[in-house]
């Protein structure tokens, strides 16, 4: 009952100020925000790295309201880059973004979403590694799914979210995994109406199993989007019966949250990315993590009452 007050919240200029200056929100933060620049997140990655993880990059702040906002968005993760390839990690650190950062919501967004992302896949191809589009609302789709087809004609490897929660997302798998795409499964974390959605855990949970099986038994290469220890047996299962070797599928998670699990998945063998988080515009990240999970929510309380 909490998920829907708390992701309603993150839409809260108000909510946000209050957060903003508890006294326990950075300690709260920082277990979920890995930091806020490009020179904090670094040895982050290659921490990762060197334990046998991949990861995923999010610069957060997708609520902008100027295409100047959109601008800044494309050239921070163009600066990502140009740090990404001194490393030279490949595939390890790869990218993801979200659309409405890049102007998507704007008068013309779609096109202007196209035309700032556009070079920063060119720019990641280019040292070697890729991006995956973030799912957002359920509005925004039609026109993520219209700009990763056409990013798809020229950077094959780009790829993109789907969420288990809608009642869509069986059908936009079987269209994705027929295409050879890189897919990423998650079970939704934004409030959607139950015309588009459903809204019980259970009916959310058989929907992901479906939509995972169509991937694994499809010819594109799924990536599993859950922390959750039952759906992660599952596609381990659903691989085997698939015929999937190890290298075929990968786990994601996000950083700092089942840690260890992390490990002990890379440790058997599996492709395990961490889903890693920086930058300094972090509310609305932040507040889809506490509506995730109750334990969340009661870890900031706990950390503000302390603090307090």
């Amino acid at each position: 009952m909490l998920g829907p007050v708390i992701l309603a919240a993150s839409r809260s200029d108000r909510m946000r100020r209050f957060v903003s200056a508890a006294p326990g929100t950075k300690q709260v933060v920082a277990r979920f925000i890995a930091g806020e620049s490009v020179d904090q997140v670094v040895p982050v990655v290659q921490d990762a790295v060197a334990k046998g993880l991949e990861v995923t990059l999010d610069v957060v702040g997708e609520d902008i309201t100027t295409r100047e906002q959109a601008f800044a968005a494309r050239d921070a993760y163009l600066e990502l880059i140009e740090h990404l390839k001194e490393l030279d990690l490949g595939t390890k650190a790869e990218m993801s973004i979200k659309l409405s950062m890049f102007g998507q919501a704007l008068e013309g967004g779609h096109e202007l979403a196209l035309a700032n992302v556009r070079p920063v896949v060119e720019a990641a191809a280019a040292i070697g590694t890729t991006v995956t589009l973030d799912a957002e609302d359920h509005t925004t789709l039609d026109s993520m799914f219209a700009i990763h087809e056409q990013l798809r004609k020229d950077f094959p490897r780009t790829g993109c979210v789907i969420q288990a929660y809608l009642y869509r997302t069986e059908a936009d798998a079987r269209r994705l995994a027929a295409s050879g795409s890189r897919v990423r499964l998650v079970k939704g974390a934004y409030k959607e109406p139950a015309e588009v959605a459903y809204q019980d855990k259970a009916e959310t949970d058989k929907a992901y199993v479906r939509v995972l099986r169509v991937l694994m038994e499809g010819e594109g290469y799924p990536m599993i989007g859950s922390h959750d220890p039952r759906l992660i047996s599952i596609a381990q299962e659903l691989a085997r019966k698939a015929g999937r070797k190890l290298d075929e599928y990968e786990f994601q998670m996000l950083y700092g949250i089942r840690s260890e699990e992390h490990l002990r998945l890379a440790a058997e063998g599996h492709r395990m990315r961490v889903y890693t988080a920086y930058g300094t515009d972090w509310y609305g990240y932040f507040m889809r993590r506490l509506a995730e999970k109750p334990a969340n929510l009661l870890f900031f309380a706990r950390s503000i009452l302390t603090k307090g």
